[in-house]
């Protein structure tokens, strides 16, 4: 095939509408991305010389050259995502720097933003909706971020950084997902998975069969244990082989630390890259440059919260070692007194078990993923009025496994769809779990452009005739990554720059996720979907209980994990200096010494996989997760006080949150659309309440 035909043929160049993916590969990555950053190139150039400092002038034909832009790469990063392969990578790799290029140039590009800062103090301003004026807002802002003040070697510099930095965040990625995959433990003997649970041993055999075993079953294994998630994490709680959880566990906080794929290096070198950053941008430090787009003013105000919450947690999570050192000691544990690492995934499931009389694994039969789906979608038309339907087969997929739906608003008139990809595939799809836009809502000429997102699970599959059975924090997850998409797809913001979850500031967005999962909680929610699948018997009373009961437990103990993140992810960018007596894995084990009650084993290197803030958004911004979860948990506050079996009082408080979080997506500042929906400033008393650190007054 000739080199034109590849690209007049090309899917990536298709540039709106749902992506063709069934046409899509690896080859078709890079004369689609050439060609395509080539015309937007020249629309730059062309709109630059003749640029008008009005909304239909300005904003508007940049949003066309944005919309072009992420469609394609959009498609092109989704797939990284859920289709890796080394073809893949190797075309995402030739074009990613021609894309940070672009992007800086556009967002350098001085007659663009003498223009916005025209029409952000000219006569047109007043004429503008609030949304549009806080998108002009944020273009001002983001192009300072991005260096537009900048003038010779120092923007030269600058760009050098920028293109540094998306590489190493890439290569960081690549290399945890590669020393995930790289081990793994193949188990033969019955005595070597003693106390694993049926669903673990069939996910072990087919892994053991995946790589040649043909005949493992899970009766008799081999069966193999891998660093995924959904392998290792069970693994932790129920093998009784103490000395095999010890290697997984080294093995697990030693990932990508190491030899080839050893992330330390990328580590400093990014750490220096945006310190200089910085300072080329006239901030002290880069967490300034993170917070001059997020909802908290400052470091201080950053520090004060998650310092609010330590204390609140400290002595629980304390208490929390000691309950359960007494415990495993109490059921023979020789290392009881001595609990390592290692232990305290096992001996806190044994400990929940006993205390709550149930397992994870129990429950696994009354979540069923179809009827998960079912509750999820019956709980979002009671609290926000809007219809899911299935609508597979209307639109391409990239693999079989994945389903596509509508929702509808109360006329029955379509407002938004999405992709649902939900099961684990370790081999090609990194782990986690991730809401993404396909497409963005937006006003055309002739109609609405609806919404369209990803949602992106990591559960475990299908095995053996059974649908997905998922744990309740699975559940919990999906809930989750929904919460996100609602935001994404019911906004009523016409124009991209403010639609759904664009511009929304990152210390916010967390907030209608977090607030979906309290859901999971709400009795009419949970027993309307917790259904045994082969005989159809709603969840038995006492496991609802105990999932109540279960809810706090152990809460001090996983707040102060989350701190922990946070505290070493803020030092680590507002006062570590690169070159100096710390390493930042020295400035992990001092931030330690408050923040955890097991001290890290000295070859943790948990940093080396930290890939939120290495590569991903949260860098000195993974403090996030508190702050939003703060005002989710004040969001699902106004339910309770409405009364959660008031269902006029549901339907009336559930219209509030759609008009005003769910609809304004970016177009307001966060603050503001929380006071519209509660009435009043956030308070940190709900979240401390709901994870049962203080009393309910």
């Amino acid at each position: 095939m000739s080199a034109n035909a590849v690209v007049s043929n090309n899917p990536l160049l298709q540039g709106s509408g749902l992506p063709p993916f069934a046409a899509i590969k690896p080859e078709h990555v890079v004369p689609a991305m050439t060609q395509l950053l080539g015309e937007l190139d020249t629309e730059l150039t062309n709109l630059e010389a003749d640029v008008e400092p009005t909304w239909s002038g300005l904003v508007a034909p940049l949003e066309n050259i944005s919309e072009r832009l992420t469609w394609s790469w959009g498609i092109i990063n989704h797939l990284m995502g859920v289709q890796n392969s080394p073809e893949l990578r190797e075309a995402h790799q030739a074009v990613q720097p021609q894309v940070v290029q672009f992007i800086n140039k556009l967002s350098q590009s001085q007659p663009i933003y003498n223009a916005f800062k025209t029409l952000g103090s000219g006569d047109d301003w007043n004429s503008l909706e609030p949304a549009q004026k806080r998108i002009v807002e944020a273009a001002i802002r983001d192009a300072e971020l991005a260096g537009v003040g900048l003038q010779g070697e120092a923007k030269e510099r600058f760009n050098a950084i920028q293109m540094e930095l998306a590489e190493l965040s890439t290569n960081f990625s690549n290399q945890v997902l590669d020393a995930t995959k790289a081990f793994s433990i193949t188990l033969t003997s019955k005595e070597e998975v003693d106390g694993l649970p049926p669903s673990l041993l069939s996910l072990a055999a087919q892994a053991a069969r995946a790589e040649g075993a043909e005949n493992a079953t899970p009766e008799n294994g081999p069966w193999r244990i891998t660093l995924d998630y959904p392998s290792y994490v069970p693994f932790m709680q129920h093998s009784t082989r103490r000395d095999l959880r010890e290697k997984l566990y080294k093995a697990f906080i030693s990932r990508a630390a190491a030899g080839e794929l050893d992330n330390n290096p990328l580590i400093e070198r990014i750490l220096v890259l945006r310190q200089e950053m910085a300072e080329l941008l006239g901030y002290q430090t880069y967490a300034e440059i993170s917070l001059a787009s997020k909802m908290a003013p400052d470091v201080a105000a950053v520090e004060k919260l998650l310092e609010e919450l330590r204390v609140a947690s400290y002595d629980a999570a304390v208490r929390e070692l000691e309950e359960l050192r007494a415990f495993a000691t109490a059921k023979g544990a020789k290392s009881g007194n001595n609990l390592q690492h290692w232990d305290i995934s096992f001996w806190a499931e044994r400990q929940r078990e006993e205390k709550f009389a149930f397992t994870q694994e129990e429950l696994r039969p009354y979540f069923p993923l179809p009827q998960v789906l079912d509750g999820l979608f019956g709980l979002v038309k009671r609290v926000f009025g809007v219809t899911v339907t299935p609508a597979d087969g209307q639109a391409p997929v990239w693999h079989e496994d994945v389903r596509y739906f509508q929702i509808a608003d109360e006329t029955g008139n379509a407002v938004a769809y999405f992709y649902l990809d939900p099961y684990s595939r370790p081999a090609e799809k990194r782990g986690g779990a991730w809401m993404d836009v396909c497409i963005n809502r937006r006003q055309l000429e002739a109609a609405t452009q609806l919404p369209v997102a990803y949602l992106t699970c990591n559960q475990t599959p299908p095995v053996d005739d059974k649908p997905s059975l998922m744990t309740f924090s699975e559940v919990e997850t999906l809930f989750h990554e929904f919460g996100h998409g609602l935001q994404h797809m019911l906004t009523k913001v016409n124009y991209v720059g403010a639609a759904g979850i664009n511009n929304v500031e990152w210390d916010a967005v967390e907030l209608p996720s977090q607030f979906m999962e309290n859901w999971c909680y709400d009795r009419p929610t949970l027993m309307g979907m917790a259904k045994h699948y082969e005989t159809g018997e709603t969840l038995p009373e006492h496991y609802f209980q105990k999932l109540l009961a279960a809810k706090n437990y152990r809460s001090g103990s996983a707040m102060l994990r989350q701190l922990h993140f946070s505290f070493v992810d803020i030092e680590l960018h507002h006062r570590y200096r690169p070159g100096g007596k710390e390493t930042p894995k020295d400035v992990r084990l001092r931030i330690a010494k408050t923040t955890t009650v097991l001290p890290p084993l000295p070859e943790d290197s948990f940093l080396c996989a930290f890939g939120h803030i290495f590569a991903g958004g949260y860098a000195a911004g993974y403090y996030s997760y508190k702050w939003a979860e703060v005002l989710s948990a004040d969001a699902f506050a106004a339910f309770e006080e409405a009364g959660l079996d008031n269902e006029q009082a549901i339907k009336a408080t559930g219209k509030r949150y759609r008009n005003t979080i769910l609809a304004l997506g970016g177009s307001r500042h966060p603050m503001e659309v929380f006071q519209s929906f509660r009435g009043r400033e956030p308070s940190t008393t709900p979240l401390l309440i709901h994870n049962g650190l203080v009393a309910a007054a």
